[in-house]
């Protein structure tokens, strides 16, 4: 997804067409109080672990990326991005990192709580098609190396002008931003519900592409209606175990080979409860897994649309051509390989391995 314009209020959904619910996003940001690194070594190894163990528990309750600001910012040093459909994981999450004892170290220096939604402004520059709206409901980050918390605040002024001339001021934002495809734009809203009105987060693995655009748009109509867009976050996206290792202690991460990924497997469900031509969906190392049962193969495969990211365990479900029709735009994907078979999608999605022991159905993080 291209950087695009932010939003005030939600237009109506296309007819005829299911859609998710909103999700709701937290940036949590962590500093860590420097007396921890004044315990034995052994007992932050340990705490360091435990820590661990709870995020990834929640990891599969939930979209869950750890990132550093260790070396960008001097006021924070782990972020925590999260996206669910309830905010009361949230509260589930950070209650539990307080009772390890690694939390009583961890202090909260900013926290940013937003929805994702319908922007009320239409693309159009640069050919754009609905499946960018559908796009904004649905927060799926990438593997970019980086990502940029960028909250903001629009002036009064701003909402005083019509419909039309916002319209038209956005067009130019727009615009610049579609000259930066490098760049990967979330955006969320936070209007009632935290301090901001908007959060966006901008994945890249080209940081100076990222200047470029922020400094380009700066000399936008746009900008003069901007009331506050700092603080502003640099975030080097790594495992959780290399991002708790930059805070000091011991490393815990496991050293793994160039091009080499951990394999771990996440519990789905019995097989009891996954008929035949039925799905579910698991949260998976960062990712939303779906979960087909066809004729009592079970098949797993990213459940996110490789068009708009539409939810393909909602799509409908043909057994004899192991099949999925994405419910948003009918793009239909192979589930045992992924291959994008028909409609408007071109790219393929992920495959996941998956096994049954003693009844219970578990998928693996190697991709197939």
């Amino acid at each position: 997804m291209r950087p695009r314009s932010t939003t005030d209020t939600p237009a109506a959904p296309p007819a005829g067409r299911q859609l998710s619910r909103r999700q709701y996003v937290r940036f949590a940001f962590y500093k860590l109080d420097p007396a921890w690194r004044r315990l034995p070594e052994d007992e932050q190894a340990a705490q360091k672990r435990e820590l661990s163990s709870v995020i990834q528990n929640f990891n599969r309750r939930m979209l869950l990326r750890p990132y550093s600001t260790v070396g960008t910012r001097a006021d924070c040093e782990l972020l925590l991005w999260q996206i669910t459909e309830s905010p009361l994981v949230f509260q589930e999450l950070a209650t539990a990192l307080l009772r390890t004892r690694m939390g009583s170290y961890l202090q909260i220096a900013y926290s940013y709580f937003s929805q994702t939604k319908r922007s009320v402004y239409e693309i159009r520059v640069g050919g754009a098609d609905s499946s960018e709206e559908e796009e904004r409901l649905v927060i799926d980050p990438s593997e970019a190396k980086y990502v940029f918390v960028y909250p903001f605040i629009k002036t009064r002024d701003w909402y005083q002008l019509s419909k039309h001339t916002r319209q038209g001021v956005m067009d130019e934002h727009i615009e610049v931003g579609k000259k930066y495809p490098s760049i990967r734009l979330n955006t969320t809203y936070s209007f009632g519900i935290d301090d901001y009105e908007f959060i966006l987060a901008f994945e890249t693995d080209e940081p100076a592409d990222f200047l470029d655009l922020v400094q380009e748009l700066r000399e936008t109509e746009s900008s003069r209606y901007t009331l506050q867009d700092t603080p502003l976050f640099t975030c080097v996206n790594l495992r959780l175990d290399e991002a708790l290792d930059t805070l000091g202690g011991p490393p815990i991460a496991e050293a793994l080979a160039a091009g080499e990924a951990r394999e771990s497997w996440v519990e789905v469900c019995p097989l009891a409860d996954l008929a035949p031509g039925q799905a579910r969906t698991v949260f998976l190392e960062g990712k939303m897994v779906g979960v087909f049962n066809i004729k009592g193969e079970i098949l797993a495969i990213n459940n996110r649309c490789s068009h708009a990211r539409g939810p393909l365990c909602e799509g409908t479900i043909n057994s004899d051509e192991c099949s999925v029709v994405c419910p948003w735009h009918y793009g239909k994907f192979d589930l045992r390989t992924g291959a994008a078979i028909d409609g408007v999608v071109k790219k393929p999605v992920e495959t996941f391995q998956t096994k049954i022991e003693n009844e219970m159905i578990w998928v693996g993080t190697k991709l197939l």
